[in-house]
């Protein structure tokens, strides 16, 4: 009897060390979170979570991840707790005459019933989600990305200007001269209205690429031949950075996006400056001939 209060001892001893450690990893975790929020536009050294997002669709799918996070936690508790009590409770030792049960009707149910449940609650999050991402409203602006090798190029239509322009990775030099982060920057960034409806055409020339952007939620793959599409809303002015996401080549790591979001104002006077700048003064297409 002695023996066998000892053994439960030591196990009610165990399950408080693990759900007290479980405890104080959510806690660092939840209280990572608030320092994480200072900080936007880019990844920072030793960051934890996710970019804090600066979009409806990235603030769900980061509350989405957060939900999953607690439920995966509790799951993996309960299951190793379960270990725990076979293990502990269940043994040769304990039970040199083992029970020849067989069935055990409510015990079945439930296991039956209740991962059912937390599935549902699970896919109904889910699929509203993915409705948000995938059905785009009426867009106040469409920018057709397309990725190279290496490099991203960006088309505007012609209710907004009708140019195009490269948009290729800064050296070390040039990013640290105008404090802008190495790997990250660019020279041309795409721009956009703050508050308005972007939607991003995506494709590639030569190689499969990526088009991700961590701050808005989107990433969209870049493929050779075909139009894919995505859309994102931000409500917050600045630089916004992301990277392709495709392994693409020898140049996968220099191939950054940037995103300047901004005023209504300031957007149609780049618009005039952009027009401009990367507006062909010649549109006269020269074809060969046998002549």
């Amino acid at each position: 009897m002695e023996q066998t209060g000892s053994r439960e001892t030591r196990l009610r001893r165990a399950m408080s060390r693990l759900l007290a450690g479980a405890a104080v990893g959510m806690a660092a975790l939840a209280a990572a979170v608030p320092a994480a929020a200072d900080v936007i536009n880019q990844p920072q050294p030793w960051q934890m979570g996710m970019m804090p997002p600066q979009s409806d669709v990235a603030q769900s799918m980061v509350s989405f991840h957060n939900g999953l996070l607690w439920v995966i936690t509790l799951i993996t508790i309960f299951v190793g707790a379960l270990l725990l009590i076979c293990i502990f409770r269940f043994n040769e030792k304990k039970n040199p005459n083992p029970s020849r049960t067989s069935h055990n009707t409510m015990l079945e149910v439930a296991w039956t019933v209740i991962p059912i449940l937390i599935l549902v609650a699970i896919a109904v999050p889910s699929f509203r989600l993915l409705r948000d991402q995938l059905i785009i409203p009426e867009p106040d602006v469409v920018v057709k990305a397309t990725g190279h090798s290496w490099y991203w190029e960006y088309e505007y239509p012609e209710d907004q200007g009708g140019f195009s322009f490269i948009s290729a990775m800064l050296e070390r030099e040039d990013a640290e001269a105008s404090g802008q982060p190495y790997l990250l920057a660019v020279d041309n960034a795409m721009v956009v209205p703050v508050g308005a409806n972007v939607a991003v055409q995506v494709t590639a020339q030569g190689v499969l690429h990526s088009f991700a952007m961590p701050s808005f939620g989107i990433k969209t793959d870049a493929v050779p031949g075909r139009l894919n599409e995505t859309w994102f809303r931000a409500e917050r002015e600045g630089i916004y950075y992301g990277q392709c996401s495709e392994l693409c080549g020898s140049g996968h790591a220099f191939m950054p996006i940037a995103v300047r979001v901004v005023s209504e104002e300031a957007y149609a006077e780049w618009l005039d400056e952009a027009r401009a700048m990367f507006a062909s003064v010649d549109d006269e297409r020269r074809v060969a001939s046998s002549d």
